[in-house]
């Protein structure tokens, strides 16, 4: 028998001890009403994440940022203490102390204490204090109350400080105790003390913090956000006067772009029949090589999953483009345009008002509404297309890269098979084979360049060593579909050649009963080219051969980055020659010669710029003799499959390269590469 449907406010759940006695009485007794904040921290998954404390410290950033929104605020400041506690202060209008007019109770202890109660509910009567606001489940700061063990409020108001302490998860409430003057200062600052036990892990994810607060402040031209940290390290601040335009010209400094970044905001009129007054958006678009930045928000709350405000945009931003095609006549005949032809390589900004948000669940990380898709798309749709023909180079710049996409698409619309002749896969013309069918012991050399390949062919064991000269970069095969990746001719040969299919990570064993070559060994470069080869093909092998890789057949070659020549001494020590993998062993091979006695100035130190300047006996002997050659096998580390998936999906995922810069702004200073 199911409850799910009753009401919340008379939620009933049949106890332990009456679901363990098999013949137990089904009776009044049996049912428990949750009162209070009991219910959220007898089911805090209902109301929040439970992976971190992060969402209920978004509750009170967002009533921070809502009186922003309201034109009252000027400055947040977050502060992470040392004991894991959390404050947020800001220069609003503070939260309201006195009695309420029915509960007879502080307003501020209502907030903290009683779901669903807020100033953001009086929406039709003009007297909402948040025309515009994201908190509007109604569950709000009583949800962090609820799940921390202790919450102190400061409020500036009226000339007073105002002081109430919630503590034992909101049960105790303190008297509201007047304090010290304050003078004309006014303003909210609340502690909260997030209870570990409601969370996979009691540590808040600084990055996705500091994501959050400098989205408020680009959401908020004018308003200052500063992120404070007592364990030390400089504080953060973040401001952006230029507000949207200035947040994806920064997120895409670095990379070409095809236009100018587009702003524009449209909010509907006192007499607009359609929307409510203030309903509209604020956007910022721009198109680049790649997409550099996609993010969304609804009255100032990040929406992680998009929703129907993206899908708005992206329809606007279509028949907008769509129409200055036509109207120049620039779409070639046979071609007919798609919407993610348009907005594919489109990076945007969004930031829509809407009166009465409806999210899915409680975390709001993605708009439900149904309004929102004609709202976004009506407010956006006219500004842009006047703006695309008043900039006429930057609309066709706009509608080439469409074209070209549309073409792309419709070139590989249809799925594409491995090429076959007698129902035979043809092995591709430029691999030279080993002799060996003993696939144990066989070895398929992937090699960087035409110039490498030959090289390697002369220096190879043809009885069990292939090589299959790659030309050019791989195709980043992250987010390829697995039936579109024969398309690209170098993943089509590689496949063919060790003669396995693409899979899944789940797929039997039995897809590799066909593979050829017991090692599939990567040689690229030993510079930052031959690095990133090297990671397009791990791609290619984590995403679509992961087999290959569980069942230990992929190996990355390490050739040697310096020559020693070490000239003969004597009849007991004849000429010789070292090879040194990087810096570290040079300078260990330079230390070791000079302990035998020889002279630094007569060793030669030559630095290959790549497999190509090698003859074959040199590549034979650092790279591809199993005797004397360094090969590391690529192996998935036991326990971090959650984290090797989530490294991929930021290095390699198109819509990360927000993520990318960020993490590169972080980790960067670890990098030793030669540029």
């Amino acid at each position: 028998m199911s409850h799910a449907g009753w009401h919340d406010a008379a939620r009933a759940s049949i106890t332990d001890e009456t679901m363990s006695k098999k013949n137990a009485a089904y009776d009044e007794s049996s049912f428990r009403v949750l009162k209070g904040l009991e219910p959220v921290r007898e089911r805090p998954g209902m109301y929040t994440r439970t992976d971190s404390p992060m969402h209920i410290v978004q509750e009170v950033i967002d009533n921070a940022a809502d009186e922003a929104l309201a034109g009252f605020a000027k400055n947040i400041h977050v502060t992470l203490h040392a004991d894991g506690s959390v404050t947020v202060a800001d220069d609003g209008r503070g939260i309201p102390v006195g009695p309420h007019p029915e509960e007879q109770v502080p307003v501020v202890v209502l907030a903290f204490t009683r779901l669903h109660a807020g100033g953001k509910f009086d929406k039709k009567s003009g007297q909402s204090a948040y025309a515009f606001s994201g908190g509007l489940h109604g569950v709000g700061v009583a949800v962090t109350n609820a799940l921390s063990t202790r919450v102190e409020v400061e409020v500036r108001r009226d000339g007073k400080v105002h002081h109430v302490v919630f503590s034992e998860n909101g049960e105790r409430t303190s008297d509201l105790r007047v304090g010290e003057a304050c003078g004309r200062q006014t303003g909210t600052r609340v502690r909260a003390w997030p209870d570990a036990k409601y969370f996979e892990s009691a540590k808040l994810p600084v990055a996705e913090l500091e994501r959050l607060l400098r989205s408020k402040a680009v959401l908020l031209p004018g308003l200052t956000v500063t992120l404070e940290t007592e364990q030390g390290g400089a504080a953060k601040t973040w401001r952006y006067p230029l507000g949207l335009q200035g947040y994806l010209e920064e997120a895409g400094a670095g990379v070409e772009a095809v236009c100018p970044v587009y702003t524009g905001e449209k909010y509907a009129a006192a007499d607009d029949e359609t929307f409510a007054e203030g309903e509209g958006a604020a956007w910022a678009l721009g198109w680049f090589v790649e997409p550099v930045c996609a993010e969304s928000y609804v009255n100032l709350i990040p929406t992680a999953l998009g929703g129907t405000h993206e899908s708005g945009l992206r329809a606007g931003v279509f028949e907008a483009v769509k129409s200055f095609i036509e109207h120049h006549a620039l779409l070639p005949r046979g071609i007919k345009l798609q919407q993610e032809d348009v907005c594919g390589r489109m990076s945007f900004i969004l930031s829509a008002r809407i009166l009465d948000p409806q999210f899915q669940g409680q975390v709001k990380e993605k708009l439900n509404s149904r309004e929102a898709v004609k709202l976004v798309s009506a407010m956006m749709r006219d500004p842009l297309e006047i703006w695309l023909n008043n900039h006429v180079d930057a609309g066709k710049a706009i509608a080439q890269l469409a074209i070209k996409q549309a073409e792309a698409r419709l070139r590989t619309a249809q799925k594409v098979e491995k090429r076959k002749s007698s129902g035979v896969a043809v092995l591709p013309g430029k691999l030279s084979d080993c002799e060996s069918e003993d696939t144990a012991d066989n070895e398929l050399f992937l090699v960087e360049g035409d110039s490498a390949g030959g090289s390697a062919k002369m220096a190879r064991n043809k009885e069990t060593q292939a090589i299959l000269p790659l030309r050019g970069k791989v195709l980043n095969a992250f987010e390829v579909d697995a039936d579109r990746l024969f398309a690209n001719a170098e993943i089509h040969d590689i496949a063919v050649a060790l003669g396995v299919d693409p899979h899944p990570a789940d797929a039997p064993d039995a897809v590799l009963d066909r593979l050829r070559y017991g090692k599939a060994v990567i040689m690229s470069d030993a510079d930052v080219d031959g690095a990133h080869i090297q990671t397009l093909l791990l791609t290619l092998f984590y995403r679509h051969f992961p087999k290959l890789i569980a069942r230990g057949h992929v190996y990355i070659a390490m050739p040697p980055l310096y020559r020693v020549d070490v000239p003969a001494s004597g009849k007991k020590r004849p000429a010789k020659r070292l090879y040194a993998l990087d810096e570290g062993e040079l300078e260990a091979i330079r230390d070791r010669l000079r302990k035998e006695g020889v002279n630094p100035d007569a060793v030669e130190i030559g630095r290959f710029k790549g497999l190509g300047e090698m003859n074959p006996e040199q590549l034979r002997e650092t790279t591809m003799d199993p005797a004397t050659r360094r090969v590391l096998p690529v192996v998935l580390r036991e326990g971090a499959e959650e984290e090797t998936k989530k490294m991929f999906t930021l290095l390699m995922a198109k819509g990360e390269s927000a993520g990318r810069r960020g993490w590169m702004e972080e980790k960067g200073n670890l990098v030793e590469a030669d540029v």
